[in-house]
């Protein structure tokens, strides 16, 4: 029974991928298909050579299915295609198949076609894109109203405990199971909701990255020092004048720091070349193209746009190239050496894209011509989607610093007010209760603030692994505002800050 239930509700979300999946490859399928006819190869053929391409999975499994059902069953490729059509739940991808059926039929140019096809799939790539966009604004939008209830939450728990709510109701004064609703409310509800919304993130944007296991692996591996070190200053009481002397909160912002630096820094390493590269592929390729129309070969274009010296770290790897071209390596090894070096799924496919176009039709001027004018298309919607989400990251700090600042400023200020401001209460609060409310909050922020990291992240630049520098720079931003408030407070009220 259980299972069908979470069937059920993740059965539409599975479909929404599948679809989502099936459009972001199509119009690099499409141009594979477009630059394949344009050399004299039949779609069917290109059904064919798909198989192989395992930068495009979705579309290789499709090619599988369509080559089996030719071979195999016997059906012709037209009603393959078009019984295809009939199947799919992508829009994009029916009219593509239906319209491809219908101009052979009607013996249109299939060239003429497939690039008019192309041009409106990334025409209507781009308007997703800025949907998108604003999807994910809603969704940024939608986490800090959820901050903003969790700021109240904080606020409200301050003032119920820290004003003798209880003895005026009840008679009675604060009881263990509030402080148990305290430590369920900040170190398990509120992160499964922050986990909550990062899955959502995940859903929405997609890395470009094609694998970053070693970023992961050395989060892990840097995940059993951060709990050893906070083991053994819990543990140990001999340390315990070190944790008095640092507090507490500081210990756990050391821990989160162990935790996301290291693989902050080996992701630094990869996305710079990655994001680089992703750059300057449009400005390689046009040169490969313009190089082509003066008559090199395309082996001598590539080595031509190899040497302009503006392609920053990703020129590293086009020296590469050029070597081993000059070593007489064929292209598809070549290839395959890039893959170990770039990881950027885009530059991948078109540098894919290249060598298919030369292995298979000797590269024509005019087949370069339409990479490069897409693979120019491809990066301003790309760089544009960059741009638009870049301002967001503003908020996290905004709001890293207001629930820091907020709930250390309402909970002294409520203590002053129970305290000294109404001195006929039957019991004040005492100092230490406070201190103790205090730093489970303190530590709840640092932890919501680190975990906010991944979120923005995974919205800024579409990978967990970008959130390793968020995590550590917001929970450095929570805990300098927490020590700053606490301790100006402090002072004000003649309070020593929490430990």
């Amino acid at each position: 029974m259980l299972g069908k239930v979470f069937g059920r509700f993740l059965g539409p979300l599975k479909k929404g991928q599948d679809v989502s999946e099936i459009e972001r490859e199509l119009p690099f399928a499409v141009m594979l298909f477009t630059l394949m006819a344009a050399s004299g190869v039949t779609i069917y053929d290109g059904w064919k050579k798909m198989r192989a391409i395992n930068l495009l999975p979705t579309f290789q499994k499709e090619a599988e299915e369509v080559v089996r059902q030719v071979e195999v069953l016997g059906y012709d490729p037209l009603t393959v295609m078009y019984r295809r059509a009939e199947n799919t739940r992508s829009r994009m991808y029916r009219d593509f198949l239906a319209g491809y059926v219908s101009s052979v039929k009607s013996g249109v140019n299939v060239v003429s076609f497939l690039k008019s096809k192309m041009r409106s799939m990334f025409e209507a790539q781009s308007a997703a894109s800025n949907r998108a966009i604003e999807k994910l604004g809603t969704l940024i939008e939608a986490y800090a109203v959820m901050l903003i209830v969790t700021l109240c939450a904080y606020i409200l728990y301050v003032v119920v405990s820290s004003s003798n709510f209880f003895d005026l109701t009840t008679g009675s004064g604060m009881t263990s199971g509030s402080n148990t609703l305290l430590y369920l409310f900040v170190f398990l509800a509120m992160p499964m909701l922050s986990v909550l919304f990062i899955l959502i993130a995940h859903a929405a944007r997609k890395s470009n990255l094609t694998t970053l296991k070693e970023v992961y692996r050395r989060a892990l591996f840097s995940f059993l020092p951060a709990v050893g070190v906070l083991s053994v200053f819990l543990l140990v009481p001999s340390l315990q004048e070190a944790v008095s002397a640092i507090s507490m909160t500081g210990i756990v912002t050391i821990c989160f720091l162990i935790i996301s630096v290291p693989p902050w820094l080996s992701y630094r390493k990869i996305a710079k070349v990655n994001f680089t590269a992703e750059d300057s592929m449009p400005s390689f390729l046009r040169d490969v193209s313009e190089a082509r129309k003066i008559g090199l070969s395309p082996e001598k274009s590539i080595i031509h746009a190899t040497k302009r010296g503006a392609y920053g770290s990703f020129a590293g790897v086009l020296g590469l190239v050029r070597s081993q071209i000059e070593w007489g390596i064929s292209l598809k090894k070549i290839f395959e050496n890039v893959k170990r070096k770039i990881r950027s799924w885009p530059v991948l496919v078109h540098f894919f894209i290249l060598v298919e176009t030369i292995e298979i039709g000797g590269g024509s001027a005019a087949a370069l011509e339409i990479l490069s004018e897409y693979s120019e298309k491809s990066k301003d919607i790309e760089s544009n989607k960059r741009a638009t989400l870049k301002p967001y990251v503003i908020l996290a700090f905004i709001w890293s610093v207001l629930i820091a600042l907020t709930t250390t400023i309402v909970a002294m200020t409520i203590y002053i007010l129970a305290n000294v401001s109404m001195p006929g209460m039957t019991s004040q609060v005492p100092l230490a209760s406070v201190h103790e409310q205090l730093l489970v909050l303190s530590i709840g922020i640092i932890l919501q603030c680190w975990l906010s990291g991944f979120f923005i992240g995974k919205i800024s630049e579409g990978s967990f692994a970008a959130g390793f520098k968020y995590s550590a720079v917001l929970a450095v931003t929570a805990y300098v505002s927490l020590i700053v408030s606490q301790n100006l407070l402090g002072g004000m009220y003649a309070i020593a800050p929490p430990t």
